[in-house]
């Protein structure tokens, strides 16, 4: 916070709201709640997707607020009820999808203890409203426009209790290291290791296994989940000493047999032999839909599965046939590999727009993404029966992504097995820190081919950006390597994980590495 605003923010809060609480504030405050934020019944639903649109942009979206001082609507995230504020000095606006109230003088939201009564009264009527109102076709009231259905976290009793009990609770600063823990090596067992660090840093899973979320339903103590919670609480609880993962190895060993034994093993194969694992013991059965028999709702799905869509498209009909499938990872082709690579043009695309640069000639990952949703002709030995044909046509296949995930992983295939070859390609490839996977969406392929899809930076769009959190990579030839990872585990910090030593790492050490698998988290999450 600037200098200049850490003045104007009292102790007791806001001092701008006193001059929004004259006459009828309350009442005027409980109908702006009613009509145009909660909306509780059928009819006040109505008149908000009618009514509240920018009124300098007409924008649905784009975080709409309302002025509390007049009947107007606009948009946050383009200034637009910024620019209201400052021409008719109308310091307050309310967030018409959270109900938070914004003072444009202090440059943040505001806590008001009268108004959050009003908010809170106010979401409750909504609720009751809405077990009556809402449409039984919808599974989801969240996603009705009635409001959030959370309401903000407030210590229990006992909560309070423990807390003045334990006042020296651990502190996290910048410049902490809880979570930086090595992981002794129990014989070529660094292709665990590094999965490991970049697990444990994952920050979704951190929150669910260190918030106790898990319950076991296993009746034996095989339970994979049981034991990565206990290694959570083992990275977390503050020890530096490096640990031994000789009970993660037994049940791994366990559960996928193909991977027992001393010999070095491939990461890769190792995250999706882990992650099927840990599906399958915590998986809620009561969470699949009906339609979906693939879907669940455990932690994992939540935050690793993704939706690839292939459309295959006949060559005489044009006819689409689209299947959409779940993916926990993305496999990517190199350059050098025996599998022909589509030639790219320099810095066309999004290569530029993902912050990667050709100056040097190297591949970017925003290449092996191209490249990996291009149209493919598959030829005449694959043809396929075309639906509306009715005969066996040559056809093209396209991939693209439907719905992505939480953590987007790419695996770079830099190890080639064929009944002719087996090598390791160190292709360069270079990655980006943050990664806008928008062009690579099947929305946006289906704007493309309506003629309306323009690749322009957007700033204001965050859907589809990620940010670099880990980086595994392998070190030597197939028959003798070593993997180590880079993790994230402040804004800009990076730790070099090697086993049991962990070191300061650069951004330059991270972007300069061969790369094997890269993990990103998505900057900006849904409330579901």
């Amino acid at each position: 916070i600037p200098d200049a605003l850490t003045t104007t923010m009292s102790p007791a809060g806001c001092p701008h709201v006193n001059s929004f609480k004259v006459d009828n504030w309350k009442q005027n405050l409980r109908v702006i709640y009613q009509c145009f934020v909660w909306s509780g019944s059928a009819e006040t639903r109505k008149r908000k997707a009618k009514s509240c649109i920018c009124h300098m942009c007409g924008a649905h979206l784009n975080r709409l607020h309302s002025c509390l001082y007049c009947v107007f609507f606009a948009c946050f995230a383009k200034k637009h009820i910024h620019e209201h504020a400052k021409s008719k000095r109308h310091n307050l606006a309310i967030d018409l999808l959270y109900g938070g109230i914004y003072c444009f003088m202090c440059q943040d939201y505001i806590y008001d203890k009268d108004m959050e009564q009003i908010a809170k009264e106010e979401q409750r009527k909504a609720w009751k409203l809405q077990g009556t109102t809402a449409l039984p076709t919808c599974s989801r009231t969240t996603r009705c426009g009635i409001g959030e259905k959370y309401s903000t976290w407030e210590p229990t009793k006992r909560e309070l209790e423990l807390l003045r009990h334990n006042p020296k609770r651990r502190r996290i600063t910048s410049n902490c290291t809880i979570g930086l823990r090595g992981l002794i090596n129990l014989g070529n067992t660094c292709f665990m290791n590094c999965i490991v660090q970049a697990l444990t840093h994952t920050p979704l899973l951190r929150d669910f296994f260190l918030s106790d979320r898990h319950k076991c339903e296993m009746q034996s103590n095989s339970c994979l989940v049981c034991e990565m919670s206990q290694l959570f609480q083992e990275f977390y609880s503050g020890h530096r000493s490096p640990h031994i993962p000789f009970r993660l190895l037994h049940l791994v060993w366990t559960h996928a047999r193909h991977l027992a034994g001393y010999e070095q093993q491939d990461a890769h194969e190792f995250l999706i032999a882990a992650l099927d694992v840990l599906h399958r013991h915590c998986k809620d059965d009561n969470g699949k839909k009906a339609n979906n028999p693939n879907h669940c709702n455990c932690i994992i799905d939540q935050i690793f599965t993704g939706g690839l869509q292939s459309d295959v498209t006949c060559q005489v009909c044009h006819g689409v046939s689209t299947t959409i499938d779940p993916f926990w990872d993305i496999s990517l082709d190199l350059p050098g590999s025996s599998t022909p690579f589509w030639p790219l043009s320099p810095g066309g695309d999004g290569s530029a727009l993902n912050g990667e640069s050709h100056t040097t000639g190297a591949t970017t990952l925003t290449d092996c993404l191209r490249r990996f949703t291009r149209p493919e002709h598959l030829g005449s030995s694959a043809k396929i029966k075309c639906s509306g044909c009715h005969s066996y046509q040559e056809s093209t296949k396209q991939l693209t992504m439907k719905k992505l995930p939480i953590v987007a992983c790419f695996h770079l295939k830099r190890f080639e097995h064929s009944a002719k070859l087996r090598r390791k390609i160190t292709t360069y490839v270079s990655f980006p820190l943050e990664l806008d996977m928008t062009p690579f969406m099947a929305s946006s392929k289906e704007s493309r081919m309506n003629g309306q899809y323009q690749q322009t930076v957007d700033p204001f769009n965050n859907d589809n950006k990620y940010s670099l959190f880990a980086v595994v990579n392998h070190q030597g030839t197939l028959e003798s390597g070593h993997y180590t990872t880079f993790i994230r585990q402040h804004k800009d910090q990076w730790f070099k994980c090697d086993d049991a030593i962990i070191t300061k790492a650069s951004i330059k050490d991270v972007l300069d590495s061969e790369g094997y698998l890269l993990f990103y988290h998505k900057q900006f999450l849904e409330y579901e």
